[in-house]
């Protein structure tokens, strides 16, 4: 019998299920992962915006971590939001303790409805310890403007974005597009040490439901690199 690869997700809970480990949850199961989880906050949320946010303590969110790493040795972890320095630093101390093959960081810092979800220090901590540890990072527009600092308004700008992201030690950046202008969606994914990037076009589609559509695409870019693609056939499946 082949056995589920073993996707770890480093995250916050959403209680209405559509984003965050939740929709991690879903997202690895329905792609014939195993799922296992350790949460870094829980929110007070639903499809119309963000509440409340109460983080972890750094101790359990190692606590959790470290628990299925030791047990279940994930072939790959996803990461998704975490707004506490303290976590950054416990995130990334384990990273270097266990050494899973693939981790794939979606930088979660401002909601879909627009709520600011992580302080600033934090911010210098995910480029500083994290994103060197990461196979890939996944900020859409707006994330990677506060991360570059400066806007991003066309795929010209979008690609030289990518590779200024590559700066922060990452092995590759999936920037995405879907806050472009247009009925031409578009997302980069820069690979270090590629001269090229890998471009995925699509037509825009008009939907008011794309929330946790962030969480569920690098879930499911994890669960594809766990099953034995390459990272541009994982992101294309993606």
């Amino acid at each position: 019998m082949e056995r589920h690869p073993v996707i770890l997700s480093i995250a916050g809970s959403d209680c209405s299920g559509g984003a965050g480990i939740q929709a991690d949850i879903k997202t690895i199961s329905a792609l014939g992962g195993y799922a296992a989880s350790a949460i870094t906050a829980i929110t007070v949320q639903n499809t119309l915006g963000v509440r409340a946010v109460q983080s972890i303590s750094p101790d359990m969110v190692r606590g959790q971590i470290e628990a299925v790493m030791d047990d279940l040795q994930p072939v790959a972890i996803k990461i998704g939001m975490i707004n506490d320095i303290e976590i950054v630093k416990v995130i990334s101390a384990c990273l270097h303790k266990y050494r899973p093959a693939y981790v794939i960081f979606d930088p979660v810092m401002v909601s879909t409805s627009g709520h600011k979800l992580i302080e600033d220090d934090a911010i210098a901590a995910l480029t500083n310890d994290l994103m060197p540890l990461t196979s890939l990072i996944t900020p859409n527009l707006r994330e990677a403007e506060v991360l570059t600092d400066h806007p991003i308004n066309n795929v010209e700008e979008m690609k030289s974005a990518a590779l200024e992201l590559l700066k922060f030690g990452c092995k590759a950046v999936l920037l995405k597009g879907g806050h472009l202008e247009g009925g031409l969606m578009c997302d980069v994914l820069q690979i270090a040490g590629e001269s090229t990037p890998h471009l995925f076009t699509s037509t825009k589609i008009e939907s008011p439901n794309t929330h946790g559509t962030g969480c569920t695409l690098s879930s499911a870019i994890a669960t594809f690199l766990a099953l034995g693609y390459v990272m541009p056939q994982a992101v294309e499946r993606a």
